[in-house]
């Protein structure tokens, strides 16, 4: 067996850190999955413990390790993938002065409104690729600043969940390009920190880390860690790049015209381009992945959660059933949604019940049934609620052809590639074929490869293609294509004419006492 055999691609989530030691051909060997609680003690608050992560992710590698019985010489690399858009104020020690503010905490949302209507928000969006909304780093900053100064002012540094990791197992506030991208705080351009936006979030460069290719291979890894996960120090680990891009990257969807869609517990639609390119709108983000790979497209807030929501509080006779049967619930539902029609019968479902981020970039945003008679009944409502969510997804790509024209192939994955169902309404909703690559492992495979490329083992991407299979093909039914294509005008008109009334009903919510 060759001594340098294996792989290792880490996928740093919202919930969970994911390992996967990969063969070189990008054969799964094994897998390991650490779970961390995401804090929500009010709507707006959506944080995580960073020493929990940093916990898992050692964990998971030693758990692949284990499983696979590969030896800690046989490891040719460690690459990550982490998610976008964390903020962590450490101190001088670095300490967490408090918890990770993940994507999802909304707590900055008045100072993402005034950033955009007051402080020239657009133009820097459009110097850094971030569109401006609570998710971003620097509405958070702004938050940190004038809400919480106390927190602010100690800081010596502001970092993200990778940031934190490597730190602690290199000793250097590293960050990489594709990640410091995703803040709103780096000149896509220049490849630098944006001065006007440090201005505005009052921090200085020092307060932040270095900046470093995503390719750029990490050096000293510390022994103690080094032999928690199994692994020899001298282990070349690459610093990687967002969850984003490198799903991309791992379906194979890296040339141009080649759209990936990915739904998990939220969604995403990307493509990549050649060089930066934003929007004049301020609908779609620009990511970087390598100095000639930038990736374009926008998130969705709402993809599987909120099928999750319809298990939770409409189906317990459904859950039932399926635990009877041996099967997931989710198949049950599914089932239930394949009696209706396409269309549901004119039941249209905005998914915004965790506000949302593209196309409309409105926090405040919420979630509707539109066009309920008494005709309609729960299977309506279930399938109304899948196809909301790729309708949703739709309006982003709509954005997108604005720069990059139709696309010329979709790749899904994530969660929702297990429904048949849901599969279809995408290729009908979209009215083009859809693949759905074999792996579902796409952000770690796309680590990998991206480690593979640092380390001068491939000189393109090209080789992902025969990592990737074809699981599942679906050619868009031409009836079902006809029908989305008279609801979905019908569903883009009302979330615009709802801007004022969005507001008004979260501003309302926002002010409700807390629950006993």
């Amino acid at each position: 067996m060759n001594q340098l055999s294996y792989m290792i691609g880490i996928d740093i989530g919202t919930t969970s850190t994911k390992a996967v030691l990969f063969e070189e051909n990008g054969k799964i060997v094994s897998t390991a999955n650490e779970g961390y609680p995401l804090y929500t003690p009010t709507a707006d608050v959506a944080e995580q413990d960073p020493e929990e992560i940093f916990a898992a992710m050692l964990a998971a590698v030693r758990h692949v390790m284990d499983q696979s019985g590969a030896a800690p010489e046989q490891i040719m690399l460690v690459s990550f993938s982490t998610a976008m858009h964390s903020v962590i104020p450490v101190d001088q020690e670095g300490q967490p002065l408090m918890r990770c503010l993940t994507w999802a905490d909304n707590r900055s949302v008045e100072w993402s409104e005034k950033l955009k209507n007051e402080l020239g928000g657009h133009e820097i969006y459009l110097r850094t690729g971030t569109p401006i909304h609570p998710m971003s780093p620097l509405s958070k900053l702004l938050w940190l600043r004038h809400d919480m100064p106390d927190i602010f002012n100690k800081a010596n540094k502001f970092i993200s969940i990778k940031e934190y990791v490597f730190a602690k197992l290199f000793g250097e506030y590293v960050v990489d390009h594709s990640i410091a991208s995703s803040t709103g705080l780096m000149n896509l351009e220049n490849l630098d920190w944006d001065e006007e936006a440090l201005k505005i979030a009052g921090i200085t460069p020092d307060q932040l880390s270095t900046l470093l290719p995503t390719t750029h291979v990490m050096k000293g890894l510390s022994g103690t860690y080094a032999a928690e996960m199994g692994l020899l120090a001298s282990t070349p680990f690459v610093i990687g790049a967002s969850d984003g891009v490198l799903s991309n990257l791992g379906v194979n969807a890296i040339k141009p015209g080649v759209v990936a869609v990915t739904i998990g517990t939220s969604g995403a639609i990307r493509t990549v381009v050649d060089r930066p390119k934003t929007d004049p709108k301020g609908r779609i983000f620009c990511y970087a992945l390598t100095e000639k790979h930038w990736v374009i497209g926008g998130p969705v807030n709402n993809g599987g959660v909120i099928f999750r929501w319809v298990r939770d509080e409409f189906a317990a006779s459904e859950v039932e059933t399926a635990k009877r049967l041996g099967i997931s619930p989710y198949d049950v539902l599914t089932k239930i949604g394949e009696k209706v029609r396409p269309g549901s019968d004119g039941l249209l479902f905005h998914p915004y019940l965790a506000g949302e981020r593209a196309p409309l970039w409105n926090p405040n945003a919420r979630g509707s049934f539109f066009g309920l008679t008494l005709h309609h009944q729960k299977e309506h409502m279930i399938r109304s609620v899948l196809e909301g969510v790729i309708y949703n997804l739709y309006t982003v790509l709509l954005a997108m052809e604005e720069q990059i024209g139709r696309p010329e192939k979709i790749q899904a994955t994530g969660g929702f590639a297990r429904s048949p169902l849901w599969r279809q309404m995408l290729a009908d909703i979209f009215d083009q074929e859809v693949v759905i690559p074999e792996s579902f492992e796409s952000s770690c495979l796309g680590a990998v490869v991206l480690g593979l490329y640092a380390l001068g083992k491939i000189d393109s991407f090209d080789v992902v293609s025969e990592m990737v299979g074809g699981t599942f093909e679906h050619a868009p039914i031409k009836e079902h294509a006809a029908i989305y294509k008279e609801l979905l005008p019908i569903f883009i008109r009302i979330s615009r004419k709802l801007e004022e009334d969005y507001e008004a009903i979260a501003k309302f919510q926002r002010n409700l006492p807390a629950a006993d």
